[in-house]
C-alpha cells in the first residue's frame, strides 16, 4: 500500500508538514514518519502561546519503537494544540493529514515555508522514486 502525500501540504525533511491557510499553520508529521515509528504511544508538544521557531524542537512522539524530536516548519505563536490526539496518540495513525493533527500556529513570516518540499518532491526524497 502506498502512503499518501496530499499535495496541498509543504514537507519538511525531517518529516513535519505543513497546511498553510492565511495566517494559520496546521502542522502534524507525515504518514512515511509514522509508518517508520510504529505504534505511536506518546505525544509532547508545546502549551498554547508558546513560540516556536523554525528548525527547533517543539516536542517529541514516542513509539514502541523510538523516541524522535519533533521541528518546527516555520515561526510563530501556538493558537490551537490538539488535545484528542494527545489523550489518544493512535489518531496520529489512523488519520496524520486529519484528526492526527499536531498543532495550529499563527505564522510569523509564511515565506520561511519556501525552502519546503512539495508531496512530490517529498516522496522522491522518502520512497526514492
Amino acid at each position: 500500500m502506498g502512503l499518501e502525500y496530499p499535495s496541498d501540504l509543504k514537507y519538511m525533511d525531517t518529516h513535519e508538514y505543513v497546511r498553510l491557510d492565511g495566517e494559520i499553520a496546521t502542522i502534524g508529521i507525515s504518514a512515511y514518519a509514522i509508518d517508520q515509528l510504529g505504534d505511536i504511544v506518546f505525544v509532547e508538544l508545546p502549551e498554547l502561546g508558546d513560540a516556536l521557531t523554525k528548525g527547533e524542537t517543539l516536542g517529541n512522539i514516542e513509539s514502541v519503537k523510538a523516541v524522535e524530536d519533533l521541528y518546527a516548519p516555520i515561526s510563530g505563536t501556538v493558537v490551537e494544540r490538539n488535545d484528542a490526539m494527545i489523550e489518544s496518540p493512535e489518531l496520529i495513525s489512523e488519520d496524520p493529514y486529519g484528526e492526527g493533527w499536531l498543532l495550529k500556529v499563527r505564522v510569523n513570516d509564511p515565506d520561511e515555508l519556501e525552502d519546503a518540499m512539495s508531496a512530490d518532491e517529498y516522496r522522491e526524497q522518502v520512497e526514492g522514486v
